[in-house]
């Protein structure tokens, strides 16, 4: 039996030791979780795994809704210049509007800071990706439209006028409909991606405040928080197919990866409610930190992650067991959570 040299068992060894480390570092880092903080004007980046903040660093104006582009590589963050209207207002002298600020803010990732800012109209609040991540969807709530931007041209490619007050926004997974939900007006506005119009208005009441679909396009779920209902709707035909009753103020949705769940947040109610979207039924609530609003789940459906406004911290959900198992401290008035693998 021939000897092996001793230069090949040296690099096998190194080659065993780098693979175990990089087992050992995928087990411990990622997915990373990014929270815009209204408050501060700034995005806090938190490691999944260990629970740890690597970094907050400033974006922007009003920093509120959140989309993750398809790889990871970019985060999209809504930026505004108008002044909070409701808690946390900041002192007088502060409240003037500022349209400069307006804007898509474009972190870069491995960076972890801004790169560029996109022109998005007036006041965006909240913005949705098609599934190639091409094309932004922005609600700008003042002005009651919503901005169309092609991502690689930095250009606005549409905008559509939509009811008062427009806030969330929702693309299907199959990148054909856009649902925009506009508070004041209590209504769903259903846009033809292929056609860039508005083909239909749903009408849910109280003050919607987002939209999700499930991945296999079946339904679609709207939480509206002043009237506590989470509005179930059919497609492909865009109707009212249920209103669950919840407990506290729907405001932000996630769906599990499996379709099977759905988790709404309820704002001054201090809980996300736990729905099964095989009877469209409530079947669990979980009691996490101060005005939860945004909401996001990891890719394998086992963690989530709320952002608490007025608590000024993010509660970690372990989905299977429904318990908040840990509270991480952010910027202020944290607002919206995105997660990047």
């Amino acid at each position: 039996m021939s000897k092996i040299p001793v230069f090949l068992l040296v690099l096998l060894g190194a080659t065993l030791a780098l693979a175990l480390a990089c087992r050992r570092n995928n087990g411990r880092h990622g997915p990373y979780v990014y929270v815009s903080n209204e408050g501060s004007g700034d995005v806090t980046v938190i490691d999944a795994a260990t629970r740890v903040v690597l970094a907050t660093f400033p974006v922007g104006k009003r920093p509120r809704g959140m989309r993750a582009a398809p790889g990871g590589g970019r985060v999209y963050v809504a930026l505004s210049g108008n002044p909070p209207s409701a808690e946390g207002r900041p002192a007088a002298a502060e409240l003037r509007a500022d349209p400069e600020a307006h804007g898509v803010g474009v972190i870069d990732t491995a960076a972890r800071a801004v790169v560029d800012r996109l022109p998005a109209g007036s006041d965006p609040e909240q913005l949705a990706l098609d599934k190639d991540g091409r094309t932004l969807y922005v609600a700008n709530e003042d002005a009651a439209t919503l901005s169309v931007i092609d991502v690689s041209s930095r250009k606005t490619i549409a905008t559509l006028n939509v009811g008062e007050e427009p806030e969330g926004v929702a693309v299907s997974p199959d990148g054909r409909w856009a649902y925009v939900v506009c508070e004041s007006a209590g209504v769903v506005e259903v846009v033809d991606t292929t056609t860039t119009k508005v083909q239909k208005e749903i009408s849910v009441g109280g003050r919607p405040r987002s939209a999700a679909f499930l991945p296999d396009q079946s339904k679609a779920y709207v939480a509206s928080e002043t009237s506590g209902v989470l509005t179930v709707v059919a497609l492909p035909e865009h109707a009212v197919a249920k209103k669950i009753r919840l407990e506290g103020r729907p405001m932000g949705i996630a769906v599990a990866p499996d379709g099977k769940t759905v988790y709404v947040t309820t704002g001054r109610g201090g809980t996300v409610v736990v729905v099964d979207t095989a009877k469209d039924e409530v079947v669990g609530s979980i009691r996490v930190g101060e005005r939860p609003w945004g909401i996001a789940a990891t890719p394998d459906g086992r963690t989530l992650y709320v952002a608490n406004g007025l608590s000024d911290d993010v509660s970690v959900i372990d989905a299977e067991t429904r318990r908040e198992t840990a509270r991480i401290h952010v910027g202020s008035r944290p607002w919206g959570v995105a997660v990047v693998p």
